[in-house]
């Protein structure tokens, strides 16, 4: 049952509002469906726009920080809960273990490496947990296409292609996610 999912995406305020808009629609898409966000801990960007938008729709957000961001600027001090770790290390596998899937939504190669990690894992067979991106005005398309390219030249298996959901409205992603599809 999925009941928690990990976020990966952006933390700069310095991108373009619908950006930011799409984290706030991914948090409310979460809260309404019951679901606990697990994501960084941080307060801006997207980042903090997925956490006050589950916040402000009733929804259960814990966040996961490591000690050398863990700071007035940086972290998020309004979650249900914040975690705080050693490393950055530590913050993706306690991410990982807490959550029952996970969604990438635009951001830039701190999320691009937290996704070809995850990705990584399911394909290894280390979990068996959905993965999904969030599309946003195109955001992920050269990564979709570098993913097809792969599987065309024979460096990714078809069935591999299939770990990851592809959806533009927050809405229909996080009920792909539950639903298996």
């Amino acid at each position: 049952m999925l009941t928690s999912i990990c976020v990966y995406c952006g933390s700069s305020d310095t991108v373009p509002a619908h950006y930011l808009d799409a984290g706030s629609a991914l948090g409310a898409a979460l809260a309404l469906a019951g679901i606990t966000l697990i994501y960084g801990g941080g307060r801006t960007g997207l980042m903090g726009r997925v956490a006050d938008g589950v916040l402000a729709n009733g929804g259960t957000v814990i966040g996961v920080i490591p000690v050398h961001l863990n700071s007035e600027i940086v972290a998020h001090r309004g979650l249900t809960r914040l975690e705080v770790v050693a490393s950055m290390h530590a913050r993706k596998q306690r991410m990982a273990e807490l959550a029952d899937g996970f969604i990438a939504a635009p951001g830039g190669i701190g999320t691009l490496e937290e996704l070809a990690e995850i990705l990584t894992w399911a394909q290894l067979g280390l979990h068996a947990k959905p993965i999904g991106i969030l599309e946003v005005d195109g955001y992920w398309a050269p990564l979709l296409a570098w993913i097809d390219r792969a599987v065309a030249d024979g460096f990714l298996a078809p069935a591999h292609r299939g770990l990851v959901r592809v959806a533009s409205a927050p809405d229909a992603l996080v009920a792909a996610l539950i639903s298996g599809s």
